[in-house]
């Protein structure tokens, strides 16, 4: 199939495989209920092409995304396909500035999930009072709500607050990973995603208990040894497209 594709549009057999995967990814995240209408977005760098990225079309809902529907555009926002869909200046202005200045960050993904946009709009933000709170303790970068992201200038100020770190909460607004590799992406979405729920779930039944430093520093050192072999979320996502592909394989096309 994969050949066969290459063959009739022409690209590179590493872009179709990143089609692929990316577009496996939109109907995972559909599938796990965190799409949110026509909006957010899960981008990927094409391979071998310096400043190009994929990005899913604007007016289609995760869950028609496919491999062959994915625009590819440039750092400055210029298609580079003959795709008919427009593109979301919101989805392109946050994400490409990323993708300009951080040579890791191959996947993005961001979010409007109920549970994040939730502990996003809270004080403090996500606290470790839970399993999959304390792997991100420490970790989580955050950056004031300025409204819909579509102005350029606002990208200074992601980067800045982002540093070092790969994983950012918009406050008031929700869920920002990146990733060398979609599967990584995907997994720290997801595991994001449950600290959020279960702390929302937490806040409902009383005062949580807070896990100490000492334990979280211990939590997060022996993570690895839990974890599958093969790269971050590698399993964990192979699994999910498995699933995905008993109700419906359109996206590989």
């Amino acid at each position: 199939m994969a050949t066969a594709a290459v063959q009739k549009t022409g690209m590179h057999e590493a872009e179709w495989e990143a089609r692929q995967q990316l577009a496996a990814c939109y109907r995972v995240f559909d599938m796990l209920g965190w799409s949110e209408m026509i909006y957010n977005h899960i981008t990927l760098k094409v391979p071998g092409e310096e400043g190009a990225f994929l990005i899913n079309p604007f007016g289609l809902h995760f869950s028609e995304v496919c491999a062959s529907n994915l625009v590819k555009i440039d750092i400055d926002g210029n298609k580079l396909d003959d795709n008919p869909y427009p593109v979301n200046l919101a989805g392109f202005t946050q994400h490409s500035v990323f993708h300009r200045h951080l040579p890791d960050a191959h996947c993005i993904a961001h979010t409007h999930t109920t549970a994040g946009m939730a502990v996003s709009s809270v004080e403090g933000g996500l606290k470790p009072i839970n399993f999959y709170a304390c792997n991100f303790a420490g970790q989580i970068a955050y950056h004031d709500f300025e409204g819909v992201t579509v102005r350029t200038e606002e990208g200074q100020r992601l980067i800045a607050n982002l540093g070092d770190r790969r994983i950012m909460l918009l406050r008031n607004h929700g869920i920002l990973v990146m990733g060398r590799t979609v599967p990584e992406a995907f997994i720290k979405h997801w595991a994001l995603q449950r600290a959020c729920e279960i702390q929302l779930a937490t806040a409902a039944m009383g005062t949580p208990l807070q896990v100490s430093d000492d334990v979280v520093a211990v939590h997060q050192r022996d993570l690895f040894k839990a974890q599958v072999p093969g790269g971050p979320g590698k399993a964990d996502f192979d699994a999910m497209v498995r699933l995905v592909d008993r109700t419906d394989t359109g996206w590989r096309n």
